[in-house]
């Protein structure tokens, strides 16, 4: 007898929207490699760049760990490789028009593994707030682009202290699992920045204005990408980041070499988000204990709740 369970059912859910989110992959993939004049890479760039692409792509576990975190905050404790695979297996979702795929696919995924539904939404909400706060920060290292009294060195300084400052609170106010969910996220727009300023690096004619202003341009990044993320409707940020990004860096790097290396790192980024997806599949299928299977790890505290 065919199996229609309501489990099975948000298997389904889950992996349907996973299978949009490749399609629209696929489509941006080919547009954006309709616009880029590639000629001019030689073998040994498409090498960093696929480094890049993998790096990027392993970052996703960052924000895997920090939901699994603020699902712990919630009172639901996970397993970390439960809490990577379905995390990158619903990602590429996000590239689906809406910008809520993804998490539809989460809270398909997680109410089939048992993680009450309410406890899955409020997480998102966490999530969302979180990242949004902690991008919010980098803010603090475009200043001297828009401050020519501003120096990098103070901006970064500036920019460490409200860090350091937001990990506290967050641990006085509310516990060591949403702290760490900060830090997670924190390491993961570093990284994406750093990625983004390597594609720059491969592509635009070396000036002082770029290495000066490093900070300023990995702050940049994470700013524009924070844009892409609560602009309601675009998939992935798509097309509102890169505006962003042409907005603040315009002044630092010739027109051709940033538009150039904005729609590289957007290729980079999906790539990226592919690689993840593909690792976080094979943990998400690998055979494990059933208490695994299950995805959850009961506490006293999930008991109470």
């Amino acid at each position: 007898m065919l199996d229609i369970s309501p489990n099975k059912i948000l298997h389904w859910v889950g992996n349907g929207l996973s299978v949009l989110g490749i399609a629209f992959v696929v489509v941006k993939l080919a547009e954006y490699g309709d616009q880029l004049a590639l000629d001019d890479l030689e073998f040994w760039d498409w090498i960093i760049l696929l480094t890049l692409a993998l790096s990027y792509g392993l970052s996703g576990m960052l924000l895997a760990l920090a939901w699994r975190d603020l699902l712990r905050y919630l009172g639901v404790s996970v397993r970390r490789r439960w809490a990577i695979g379905a995390y990158g297996v619903s990602q590429l979702a996000k590239y689906v028009p809406g910008n809520i795929f993804h998490l539809a696919g989460r809270q398909a995924i997680g109410a089939a593994a048992g993680i009450p539904g309410r406890l899955l939404a409020k997480s998102s909400l966490w999530e969302l707030g979180t990242i949004s706060i902690t991008g919010s920060l980098f803010g603090f290292l475009v200043f001297p682009l828009l401050i020519s009294s501003l120096t990098q060195i103070l901006a970064v300084g500036i920019f460490l202290a409200v860090l350091l400052t937001s990990t506290m609170i967050a641990l006085r106010w509310s516990g060591a699992p949403v702290s760490r969910a900060i830090c997670w996220y924190a390491a993961f727009l570093a990284l994406s920045g750093l990625v983004f300023i390597a594609v720059l690096a491969l592509i635009a004619t070396p000036n002082p204005s770029f290495t000066v202003n490093i900070p300023s341009i990995c702050g940049a990044y994470v700013i524009a990408w924070l844009a892409g993320l609560v602009t309601p409707g675009a998939p992935a940020g798509v097309g509102i980041r890169e505006v962003v990004l042409y907005a603040l860096l315009h002044i630092l790097v010739s027109q051709t070499d940033l538009l150039t290396t904005i729609l590289l790192a957007r290729m980079v980024t999906v790539a990226g988000d592919v690689f993840f997806y593909l690792f976080a599949l094979v943990l998400f299928n690998r055979p494990t204990d059933p208490l695994a299977n299950r995805g959850v790890v009961a506490t006293q505290h999930d008991q109470m709740l």
